[in-house]
């Protein structure tokens, strides 16, 4: 009984990093929310979302986030929890260090509190030419099928959810350059080992071997620890590497 009383009485701290717009300056506000066992982030978020008042006890504006799946797969809610991007949805309270700390990833422009602009990310992916084009091909009958071994290690790489996780941890994803970051890098692997999607795998080779592209990387290999989905990001650099440099000497050779 003084257990269940205790849970009901117990408050988490949040202290929010926040920005009223794109143009304005960030600041933070803190905020206590009931405990519930199993709570995550975005339920937090949700409580602070049906009752806008702050630590202090005044009204607020509610905090503004992105969220769709609530089970790790969209990618949408993103942020920075305790000095580290991850998925608010996955972050249980319980194993957060309190006051939990939330900010928006840096690396995009963020758009008003911890919603963020990913252009970056989806204009690098436009780059490389991340998808399969099959127009006017319906006709054809059924595609060439992927070998069962290499479908299974293109199947990780597949589990890319656009997050900008590895973007947020990467240190030379910043407004300084052009790096496209290892997300993209990554999804050249994955279209260039399809078997319809090799027909065009010298032109993502030529994405990448263009300014920003796969030099960029410094090998900090940042990107793979953070990952949400354990997606092998540096192997598929090395890989890209590998590829880009032998797309590049048979340039030379037909010359």
């Amino acid at each position: 009984m003084a257990e269940a009383t205790a849970t009901a009485n117990k408050k988490i701290k949040f202290i929010v990093t926040r920005q009223d717009s794109a143009e304005s300056k960030p600041y933070t506000e803190e905020f206590e929310v009931p405990y519930r066992p199993n709570m995550n982030v975005i339920s937090a978020l949700m409580e602070v979302q049906r009752n806008p008042v702050n630590a202090k006890g005044d009204k607020t504006t509610p905090v503004c986030w992105e969220s769709n799946c609530l089970e790790e797969v969209c990618g949408a809610c993103s942020m920075v929890i305790n000095g580290k991007p991850r998925q608010a949805c996955s972050a249980l309270v319980d194993k957060l260090e309190q006051p939990i700390r939330i900010a928006p990833m840096s690396t995009f422009p963020v758009v008003r509190d911890l919603v963020i602009n990913r252009e970056r990310m989806f204009s690098a992916l436009k780059k490389v030419k991340a998808w399969i084009p099959i127009d006017g091909t319906y006709d054809l009958g059924p595609g060439p099928r992927m070998a069962e071994s290499k479908r299974q290690w293109a199947y990780e790489l597949s589990k890319c959810m656009t997050c900008g996780v590895c973007l947020e941890s990467c240190p030379n994803v910043n407004d300084k350059t052009t790096f496209i970051g290892p997300a993209a890098i990554s999804q050249v692997r994955l279209f260039n080992a399809h078997p319809t999607g090799e027909m065009n795998a010298h032109e993502r080779l030529e994405a990448l071997m263009e300014d920003g592209g796969i030099e960029g990387c410094g090998n900090s290999q940042n990107c793979v620890r953070s990952c949400p989905k354990g997606i092998p990001l540096t192997t598929s650099i090395a890989a890209m590497n590998l590829d880009t440099t032998k797309h590049l000497f048979k340039k030379w050779l037909s010359m």
